[in-house]
């Protein structure tokens, strides 16, 4: 996407708080003017762009350990976006979907790394707390492996953000939608079809 289209927030979203707009449970956005009558090609161009800004709007302090459902957020967005590009994959070019798509997977998987520690210190944390002191001391063990874990996946997660350089990404999505060829509809003549 152009510097332009990414500054602009998606559709829904109040400016400056992307993030926290996007954070209610994960909550997808509507596609603006998908119908089902529109051509599939069009529908690609419109879903895959909204799906690629949820992305992309989840970034922000996505290695935040404290902020947990930063991650979460941001792979649901990465699987809604990887479904949109194998839905309408007959609608781009094949190199360039096949490479994006790639770098989609790559970064859901990476942050699977992160998310799978989270969500079980985030279950550990509250069966700690149930548990008499006594018994707390074993779990507390547990917990320092999954924050190891938690630490490894944060790692790799840095590293694939690194690597996969986002702008980068943004900027290929961009490209692969302008280069989608979408038929014109010719609007039905006033007496009907004939």
């Amino acid at each position: 996407m152009t510097g332009d289209a990414r500054a602009r927030p998606p559709t829904g979203c109040v400016p400056g708080d992307r993030a926290d707009t996007l954070r209610s449970v994960a909550k997808a956005l509507p596609i603006p003017g998908l119908a089902a009558d529109m051509p599939f090609a069009a529908a690609a161009v419109a879903t895959v762009r909204v799906r690629a800004e949820e992305l992309f709007a989840h970034a922000e302090g996505v290695l935040d350990v404290e902020q947990i459902e930063r991650v979460h957020d941001m792979r649901v967005a990465s699987r809604r976006l990887r479904a949109a590009l194998e839905v309408y994959a007959p609608c781009f070019a094949k190199a360039e979907h096949r490479r994006v798509l790639r770098d989609v997977k790559a970064l859901a998987d990476a942050l699977g790394a992160r998310r799978d520690p989270d969500v079980q210190l985030e279950g550990l944390e509250r069966f700690a707390a149930a548990l008499p002191d006594a018994d707390r001391r074993g779990v507390l063990r547990f917990m320092a492996t999954a924050r190891g874990d938690q630490e490894r996946g944060n790692e790799r997660l840095a590293t694939a953000l690194r690597e996969l350089d986002l702008d980068e990404l943004a900027a290929r999505i961009a490209e692969m939608i302008l280069t989608v060829e979408v038929p014109t509809v010719d609007a039905p003549s006033p007496g009907g079809p004939r």
